[in-house]
């Protein structure tokens, strides 16, 4: 069931939005050769707890996955496209980093993802980035009042098709709320006119995950959280908590 958010609600939504949105610049910023992903995980648990507010991926256990999230981030390196446990890994000169984070405050959830390069990158890595949150920028713009999530799918999924990239497949956006994970599914392509009608109130995730190789196959894992490409090519993804207002689409997890 799809629950309409109130403006107090939108409110509330937003200062978790802004823990997130912190937390993730934390990272950018700090993000460096050399530098472990579990060292990143616990500058974003630290940004959190300051802030008063409680990582929402932190023992996550949906029914899929054989054990908790043991991380208050996912950070997925390359090849990694969501869902990466950070570990002892170190980054290296020219890895494409995808860090999602989501947090708790006051019992509302926001979640955000962004990817970056560590170091001297490639320039297809950096065009697969900049294709990434070109498309998250295009599906808020359409996220308007009265229209559908067909036309949102739409907006993000045709010119990233068009420009020969995938998109990783039974992945997309999401409703946000009391929980992390709430009605609608929000995909990352579409029909125009088709899907859930957009109307004041609603708060969704938007997430694209492009792939390089123009494939949408992944593997999981054998920590059974990782999804990999199935070809091994390089990954990206950007994410930003919305809410539809009268007015049009507010981002949430912009800082």
């Amino acid at each position: 069931m799809v629950e309409l958010k109130t403006p107090r609600d939108i409110t509330l939504l937003r200062d978790a939005g802004r823990i997130v949105a912190d937390a993730l610049a934390a990272v950018r910023e700090r993000a460096e050769v050399g530098m472990t992903l579990t060292e990143l995980d616990r500058l974003a648990a630290k940004v959190i707890d300051q802030a008063g507010a409680t990582p929402a991926f932190l023992n996550y256990h949906p029914s899929w996955a054989p054990v908790p999230f043991p991380g208050v981030i996912c950070a997925s390196v390359n090849d990694a496209v969501v869902h990466g446990i950070p570990d002892r890994t170190r980054l290296a000169d020219g890895d494409l980093v995808s860090i999602d984070c989501g947090a708790f405050l006051r019992g509302w959830c926001a979640d955000a993802a962004i990817s970056f390069i560590v170091g001297e990158g490639r320039r297809a890595d950096a065009e697969l980035i900049d294709a990434t949150e070109a498309a998250l920028a295009r599906g808020i713009s359409a996220a308007q009042p009265g229209r559908q999530l067909g036309d949102v799918g739409h907006a993000i999924g045709v010119p990233v098709r068009l420009a020969g990239y995938g998109l990783l497949a039974d992945h997309g956006g999401h409703g946000v709320g009391r929980a992390m994970h709430e009605d609608p599914f929000v995909p990352n392509e579409g029909q125009p006119g088709h899907g859930y009608r957009l109307r004041p109130g609603l708060v969704i995730a938007l997430e694209p995950m492009l792939l390089a190789d123009g494939t949408d196959d992944y593997v999981t894992g054998r920590d059974g959280w990782t999804l990999r490409t199935a070809a091994g090519s390089r990954a990206a993804h950007s994410e930003h908590t919305i809410a539809i207002t009268e007015d049009g689409p507010v981002i949430l997890t912009a800082p």
